[in-house]
């Protein structure tokens, strides 16, 4: 049967640079709407500049980046913030402000892209901690909650404008097992009850496998994409060496979750 989900975010031709040093190159890929996108490789191969790219951080030195129809980098600076808005980021450290507590942290971006009255503002604020399984917490400094509970607080923070695309840099980094799962059935619970896409930049084979629907997969070697698809698939069906090597680190490969 044929896939026809909607590609939310086209990539063409992208090649990312520092200067001379080229990166990446020729890179070609589509995540669809509702998906989990993993962007894998080893360590240095571009990953996090990826997302950087496609979250407006850096823009590219070939190609071009669209979301649907919008042809990213090639619009005003006042399109691409706008269409930013309508996304949401889990840095890898949960980046959050160590002065502010826990619920001032949330309740930023809703104060400075919305008119919101502070009453409502919290409202908002008690419902996304309660969420991500924070609540009663908006009174915590970042310091006196643990780091699963930071990551937690840092998604909390990046679904608080409920955006229809999420992206995560390395959200498990750090984590104990336990804490990686639960992670990983927040994040499944998050796009299931958002409708969100879900872009998420990790090496972690246990969170790959769970939750990602296609994938992308960075070398470092030849500097541009040596796969894309569902992971599970590639692991079982790739023929690049490289690529099934990078997802054979496990014994096995875990069976279809319920938790999808």
């Amino acid at each position: 049967m044929t896939d026809t989900t909607k590609a939310l975010i086209d990539v063409q031709g992208l090649t990312m640079a520092y200067g001379d040093f080229v990166l990446q190159r020729d890179l070609t890929f589509s995540v669809k709407q509702g998906s989990i996108f993993t962007i894998m490789g080893e360590s240095g191969c571009g990953k996090s500049t990826l997302l950087r790219h496609l979250t407006g951080l850096k823009s590219p030195a070939a190609g071009d980046i669209f979301y649907s129809d919008m042809n990213f980098w090639e619009s005003s600076r006042k399109e691409r913030v706008q269409r930013m808005q309508q996304c949401g980021v889990l840095y890898q450290s949960g980046a959050l402000w160590s002065s502010m507590t826990i619920g001032e942290n949330v309740a930023l971006p809703i104060q400075q892209f919305t008119d919101l009255s502070i009453e409502l503002i919290q409202e908002i604020v008690e419902l996304k901690l309660a969420l991500v399984g924070l609540k009663g917490f908006a009174d915590y400094l970042p310091s006196a909650i643990s780091g699963g509970m930071r990551k937690r607080a840092g998604l909390a923070r990046a679904i608080a404008l409920d955006p229809d695309i999420l992206f995560f840099d390395e959200p498990s980094a750090g984590l104990d097992p336990i804490s990686s799962t639960m992670l990983d059935d927040l994040i499944l619970e998050l796009r299931d009850s958002l409708g969100a896409t879900i872009i998420i930049v990790t090496h972690e084979l246990p969170s790959i496998f769970a939750i990602s629907d296609d994938s992308i997969f960075l070398d470092n070697d030849t500097r541009t994409m040596l796969a894309t698809g569902d992971p599970k698939m590639l692991a079982k069906e790739c023929d690049n060496l490289k690529v099934k090597q990078f997802l054979s680190r496990s014994t096995s490969i875990p069976k279809e979750s319920q938790r999808r």
